[in-house]
């Protein structure tokens, strides 16, 4: 049998989980968006040690191995003022229900994220992270 890896494409390194917009709530329980909020929640040791946390723990579901699915999950989620993720969706998938459980999964057992100045006093940043699947 093959053996199996999830491969992270090295040209998307400068598109992999950047922040895309935060949502503020002012006084008066209005909410609106900022573009690139700066300073931004990383994973903790970047996107190197972000790439290693996803071809460590993505697991292939067997079905898939056996239907030869090979692509990428795209995902979006919140990270919260306390680096937790939160509000994870699926925003392209494959219409491979296991695969996008994977991913989704995947994500949502991340260790937080943090922050470089102020922790805890920014509000949640939307972050964008595809998720690839590859048979070797």
């Amino acid at each position: 049998m093959k053996r199996l890896f999830p491969i992270l494409l090295a040209c998307l390194l400068p598109i992999i989980a950047q922040a895309q917009d935060t949502i503020f709530v002012d006084s008066d329980g209005e909410e609106y968006i900022v573009h690139r909020p700066t300073p931004v929640p990383e994973f903790p040791g970047g996107h190197k040690a972000l790439f290693e946390y996803l071809s460590n723990n993505v697991h292939y579901p067997e079905q898939a191995v056996k239907d030869s699915i090979e692509d990428r999950v795209i995902c979006q989620f919140l990270v919260q003022a306390d680096g937790s993720i939160t509000d994870i969706e699926v925003v392209r998938s494959l219409g491979y229900p296991k695969l996008d459980e994977e991913a989704k999964r995947v994500i949502s057992e991340m260790p937080k994220w943090v922050w470089k100045r102020d922790p805890g006093k920014y509000a949640p940043v939307r972050y964008t992270v595809p998720v690839n699947f590859k048979l070797q």
